[in-house]
C-alpha cells in the first residue's frame, strides 16, 4: 500500500491490515500466494459450511445476501433434482464506476480461485467457471499454475452493464445470449444448462478462501458485530486517480472520501443512491447500501442533476429491452431527466419522472429498472434545490467536467 500526497490533503490507502489485495500493488503468483496465505486444504464440506455461517460472510456483489444460505440452497436444490450444480465466479463487473473486482483478480487471482474450489466442493459441483470481461488470458495463465480438483473454464463476457446479472450470466455460460430472465425459478434451482447454479461474486469467493483458512473469529475481528469483515471499495475523487481500497464495515465514510468542498456522495454505483455531503459525514460503510462498492464525491462546482442525467441515459441504453419497464420506461425517464438537467422551464417534468419511476418499479424481468429508479429518487431528493434553480433557468455549477465514467461517451 502507498500513500498519495497532494497540495491539499494527504490520503492513505491503509484502513486495516490488508486481507485481500497483494501488498505493494504487485500481482501474486501461486508461489507468492501460498507463501502469504499457506496452501489450501480441503476439509469436510459440512465443517466449512458451519464456519461460513458463523463468520457472517455476505455477498460482495451488491445484494449482501448471506453466503452460507446461498451455498446451502444450491446444495439442497442439487439433492432434490439429482443434478450436480454448476458454480460460476462472477467477475463481470459491468458497473462502469467499479474497479474492485478487476483489481482483485489482477492482484490476488489465486485467492479467488481458492474460494471457487471451496465453493464447488461445498455444493458438490460438477463444473466451475470464472466469468470476466477483461483479463481472461491472464487468469488462464494463473489457472495453468494450479492443480485443482475441479477444472475451471474462463468465460469471456461481452462488455455490458447487465452481463453480470445472475440469470443473464447463467444464460451466457449455457451458450445463449446474456439476457436476464424472470427469476422464477431462481438460478440456484435452475441456472447453467438448467442445473442448480451458484453464482458468487469474486470478492465473496476470496473472503471465503480466507474464512476457510483462518476461521470465523478471525473474519469477525474486522467490521462490526452485525456486519463483520471488510470490503473493497472504488473511490472517485475529482483530481485524483481512481483507487481501490479495502476497509472494514463500520468505517466512517469521511475516512474514505474528502467531504470538504463536496455537495453530495454517490454510494453504491449506478444502481445506488445520492446522499448530501452533510449526511455522508454521519454515515459509516454499510453493506446494506454499498451496492457495487462505489463511493464518489461530487464537488460543489459540479451539477448533480447533469451527472445523474448522463448515468440514466447510459442505463437506459444498457437495458436488455425485453420488458416494458426497460423498453419504454427507462428511456422515457432518461429523456425527461435530461430536460431537468437543462436550465429552463420544466412544466410537470419532475412530477412525471416521479410517477413513471413508480410505474416501472418491481415490474422488470430483472432488477435493472428497480436499481435505476433508486438512483432517480435519490437525485430528486438530494438535488431538489438545484432542480429548483434549473427551473428558473440557472445552474450553480461552474465546471462541466464529468465525474462518473460512461463507456464510449464522447466528451
Amino acid at each position: 500500500m502507498t500513500t498519495t500526497t497532494t497540495t491539499a490533503t494527504t490520503f492513505t490507502d491503509v484502513y486495516m491490515s490488508p486481507r485481500l489485495l497483494a501488498p505493494g500493488g504487485t500481482a501474486a503468483d501461486l508461489s507468492t500466494h501460498e507463501l502469504r496465505y499457506g496452501p489450501l486444504s480441503y476439509g469436510d464440506p459440512d465443517t466449512l459450511l458451519r464456519t461460513v455461517a458463523e463468520s457472517g460472510l455476505t455477498g460482495r456483489g451488491g445484494a449482501a445476501f448471506p453466503t452460507y444460505r446461498k451455498l446451502v440452497a444450491v446444495a439442497d436444490a442439487s439433492r432434490r433434482t439429482g443434478r450436480a450444480p454448476a458454480v460460476v465466479a462472477n467477475g463481470a463487473e459491468g458497473e462502469p464506476a467499479s474497479r474492485k473486482d478487476k483489481s482483485l483478480l489482477r492482484l490476488s487471482p489465486h485467492l479467488v480461485l481458492d474460494g471457487l474450489q471451496l465453493a464447488a466442493q461445498a455444493v458438490g459441483a460438477g463444473e466451475a467457471h470464472l466469468a470476466v470481461e477483461d483479463g481472461a488470458s491472464y487468469l488462464e495463465s494463473a489457472l495453468a499454475q494450479r492443480n485443482d480438483p475441479l477444472p475451471v473454464q474462463v468465460i469471456r463476457l461481452p462488455k455490458r452493464f447487465l452481463s453480470g446479472q445472475a440469470s443473464a450470466l447463467a444464460q451466457y455460460v449455457s451458450g445463449n445470449a446474456p439476457l436476464p430472465r424472470h427469476q422464477h425459478p431462481p438460478v440456484r434451482e435452475r441456472g447453467v444448462r438448467k442445473a442448480p447454479t451458484l453464482i458468487q461474486n469474486v470478492e465473496t469467493l476470496a473472503h471465503l478462501a480466507l474464512v476457510a483458512r483462518y476461521g470465523a473469529d478471525w473474519f469477525r475481528s474486522a467490521g462490526t458485530p452485525t456486519q463483520p469483515g471488510s470490503t473493497l471499495c472504488t473511490l472517485h475523487v475529482p483530481g485524483r486517480e481512481v483507487r481501490v481500497v479495502e476497509a472494514p464495515f463500520g468505517l466512517p465514510l469521511n475516512r474514505l472520501l474528502p467531504l470538504e468542498g463536496t455537495s453530495a456522495v454517490l454510494v453504491g454505483g449506478y444502481h445506488g443512491t445520492w446522499i448530501p455531503a452533510a449526511e455522508a459525514a454521519q454515515r459509516t460503510l454499510d453493506a446494506r447500501d454499498l451496492g457495487a462498492g462505489v463511493l464518489a464525491a461530487l464537488p460543489t462546482d459540479r451539477c448533480g442533476v447533469a451527472e445523474t442525467a448522463r448515468v440514466l441515459r447510459y442505463l437506459a441504453l444498457q437495458s436488455a429491452g425485453q420488458c416494458g419497464p426497460c423498453l419504454n420506461g427507462l428511456p422515457r425517464i432518461a429523456s425527461a431527466f435530461q430536460t431537468l438537467a437543462t436550465p429552463g422551464p420544466q412544466a410537470n417534468t419532475r412530477q412525471d419522472v416521479a410517477r413513471w419511476s413508480g410505474l416501472v418499479e418491481g415490474r422488470g424481468a430483472c432488477h435493472h429498472p428497480d436499481g435505476t429508479v433508486r438512483l432517480v429518487r435519490s437525485a430528486l431528493t438530494t438535488f431538489a434545490t438545484e432542480l429548483d434553480t434549473h427551473a428558473r433557468g440557472l445552474c450553480t455549477a461552474s465546471d462541466a467536467t464529468p465525474l462518473l465514467p460512461i463507456p464510449n461517451e464522447a466528451h
